[in-house]
């Protein structure tokens, strides 16, 4: 007599003879952390390092021996038709920079009459700098809102008045919520399509929203000690409602199905949590080991963000495995309760279900559908040859928010590099170089692409200078990004051995810096989740072929979600569509974690998918057969589960935020093709015509890794496969 399992079998055991006990403890572990959160809860911020690179050793710089201007900053632009001259406008701009001197944090601001080059030619645009105390991460929300509450209550007809800068841009973030109400009220109408019941469709939403919500009180504490960006949030509760659905889906659709065969409650627990449970712990795990492969950026804000949305992963599988058995105690009677005339739907497919036809039509001609479907995402994937990658700057935010127009103005009035300074630093370690720094203005106007040089500015000592560089092209244009690699190059040549150290940093060049590490990592970050995720897959299914497979089909549904953005954001397709204010590249650090978070959602459909198939062929040795049967009994809670992805990702592509919208949208095309072509197509197409060598293993291999189970049958091996023609 075999030993059961602790965790899927025992304690399902446990949780549902004891539910009571399990949620009473479940809820008083939420309001402690409610409680936790509510005391000591951080707040996020857009803080970047960049270890070891030129543009972090500036900022260094400046904290070190410039700290006045370390700060942050944003701006004022001022536009009057009278020119900003007149006596009556010079009197406004006054009062105005009287009361932005009065904003907490503020530590100094300019007057454009007093500042070089703060006047544009034609005199009718000004620009109002405002200096902070700490970079933007540390100035309090209302500081930034005090600034744009200014603008819009000074501004009118006759004097236009926009706030920009980094500070203002974080200040305006729409804070998350809409989105994820539009998310989980799509949700609910496909659960109810799904499976024609109110208590079916209901049990996954509570559910991922018990595991959500005590995901996002341990993020709020970690904030505390740990600097995030302002994106987090959105970003891992598109994770978090995504999974938490489908994996509470996946537990119930099997409990229904095992009470549909006359088992008793407990029996009917036990068997979801020893199959479905153990598909959705591996399929976790997956999708954690991917998110904490962010680490190898080498960009702790990346790595934490990648934590906290593995965080949230783990929290809803430990909800799925550990507290939905007590919950099925109490919502397992009634499960099938208040169903919708017309909808109602079996607890367990056959034969006669959608996906068994489906995979008998791709079995009869798997050669054409492998074909066709690898035609299609091939199309889809070709503009990925274009794919250019950078950052988006205001003029990328809707013409709504105050930032765009500040942005607009200044590349109206001083021309489109004003909006994405350069600035060059010096370490001046000789005395006797200080000279040689002053003259430095000189030497960058000559350099091709610089449209403006401001004056060198030393420190106090002279042990540190800067001065400031006006590109010609636009911060996002590739010339900007050319211009930082040009001043590198001509510095080190022209202050070697000088005694003084130039450095070239500033947003802009940070950016660059930033891109090109994420690009040089990639390659290591993709050989690390790929051979960590196929180590997975060859343990869970003891096979070579399936692992091998799921690696390619995931790189290929990546691959063509990453062209459909660049159609959309880079050459415009479907722009007004989506809300894309102006074409831009694609964000650097995305395909890093897009390519996290969808190769561990793709593999909970290999998972789920595969390891019924594998149980099925168990069962019954048939290839064939175990694939028509495995197909027609996931297809139901696959594609219910892939729509929700899907509703969920896309209503974040209505969010105002660029880096947002691209996640919603790579996230929710990729998840659609996966569900579609991939998971009815290809998979079934690949695994007919390898027969009997998709489960194969060597021998030598099969003794060396542990045997774990995935459908909970220990007590009899898997079937030992002879690859053959079959």
């Amino acid at each position: 007599m075999r030993k059961e399992s602790l965790l899927f079998e025992r304690w399902p055991r446990f949780a549902y003879r004891h539910a009571r006990l399990v949620l009473l403890g479940t809820f008083v572990m939420l309001a402690v952390l409610a409680s936790l959160w509510g005391s000591f809860r951080g707040d996020f911020g857009d803080l970047f390092s960049i270890p070891g690179s030129e543009s972090q050793e500036f900022f260094d710089l400046l904290e070190e021996r410039f700290p006045a201007n370390a700060g942050d900053s944003g701006y004022i632009v001022v536009r009057s038709a009278d020119g900003v001259e007149d006596a009556a406008t010079k009197d406004r701009i006054g009062e105005l920079i009287g009361e932005i001197e009065k904003l907490p944090q503020v530590f100094a601001v300019s007057s454009p009459y007093e500042a070089a080059g703060a006047i544009s030619a034609d005199g009718t645009i000004a620009r109002i700098d405002v200096r902070y105390v700490g970079q933007t991460n540390s100035i309090e929300p209302a500081s930034a809102e005090a600034l744009i509450a200014l603008a819009e209550e000074t501004s009118s007809e006759e004097l236009q008045i926009e706030a920009g800068g980094p500070v203002v841009q974080v200040a305006e973030r729409v804070p998350p919520g809409s989105s994820e109400i539009i998310g989980l009220a799509a949700a609910v109408v496909i659960l109810l399509i799904a499976f024609g019941s109110v208590v079916a469709m209901a049990l996954p939403i509570l559910t991922a929203l018990l595991g959500l919500g005590a995901s996002f009180f341990i993020l709020g504490l970690a904030t505390s000690v740990i600097d995030m960006p302002s994106w987090t949030t959105q970003f891992v509760a598109m994770i978090g409602i995504g999974v938490g659905i489908d994996y509470a889906l996946l537990i119930s659709t099997r409990f229904r199905e095992a009470r549909s065969q006359d088992l008793s409650g407990e029996d009917a627990v036990v068997v979801a949590a020893a199959t479905a449970g153990r598909s959705v712990f591996f399929a976790g795990g997956t999708v954690v080991i991917a998110l904490l492969g962010l680490w190898v950026s080498g960009i702790a804000s990346i790595g934490w963000v990648g934590t906290a949305a593995a965080m949230v992963v783990a929290t809803t599988v430990a909800i799925a495995v550990l507290v939905m058995p007590a919950i099925l105690r109490y919502a397992g009677p009634v499960i099938n309760s208040l169903q919708i005339p017309f909808l109602a739907a079996p607890a367990a497919e056959a034969e006669t279900g959608i996906g068994y036809r489906l995979s008998r039509l791709v079995q009869r001609h798997p050669i054409l559908c492998l074909a066709g479907a690898s035609a299609i995402l091939l199309l889809l994937t070709a503009p990925v040859l274009d794919l250019r990658l950078g950052f988006s700057d205001p003029g990328n935010n809707p013409e709504s928010f105050t930032s765009r127009r500040a942005y607009d103005l200044i590349s109206d009035g001083f021309g489109p590099g004003t909006n994405g300074p350069v600035v060059v630093g010096f370490r001046i370690d000789d005395p006797g170089a200080a000279a040689h720094v002053g003259q430095a203005s000189g030497f960058l106007a000559t350099i091709d692409g610089v449209a403006d040089v401001g004056p060198v500015l030393f420190n106090d000592d002279e042990s540190a200078a800067v001065v400031t560089v006006i590109p010609e092209s636009a911060p996002q244009d590739a010339a900007t990004v050319n211009l930082v690699h040009d001043l590198r190059s001509a510095l080190r040549d022209e202050y070697a051995d000088s005694g003084a150290k130039p450095l070239v940093g500033g947003s802009t060049a940070m950016f660059v810096d930033l891109g090109e590490q994420l690009s040089d990592r990639l390659p290591y970050f993709l050989g690390a989740v790929i051979g960590l995720g196929f180590l997975l897959l060859i343990v869970v299914f003891r096979s070579i072929l399936v692992p091998l497979k799921a690696a390619l089909m995931n790189l290929v549904s990546i691959g063509a979600s990453f062209g459909v953005l660049v159609a959309i954001f880079q050459w415009g397709w479907l722009g007004g569509v989506f809300g894309v204010a102006r074409e831009g590249p694609v964000e650097a650090f995305l395909p890093m974690m897009l390519f996290a978070v969808l190769f561990g959602l793709s593999m909970d459909y290999e998972v789920f998918l595969v390891s019924r198939i594998r149980e099925e062929y168990d069962a019954s040795g048939d290839n064939t057969e175990s694939v028509a049967r495995g197909l027609a009994v996931t297809t139901r809670v696959i594609s219910a589960a892939a729509a929700i992805m899907v509703a969920v990702f896309l209503t974040f592509a209505l969010s105002d935020q660029r880096v947002v919208k691209q996640f919603g949208i790579g996230l929710g095309f990729a998840i659609f093709l996966d569900a579609t072509l991939v998971r009815l197509i290809l998979v079934p197409s690949l695994m007919q015509l390898a027969g009997r060598w998709n489960w194969w293993l060597p021998t030598w291999l099969d003794r060396l890794i542990p045997h774990v189970s995935i459908d909970g049958r220990l007590s009899k091996p898997p079937r030992p496969v002879a690859p053959s023609s079959d």
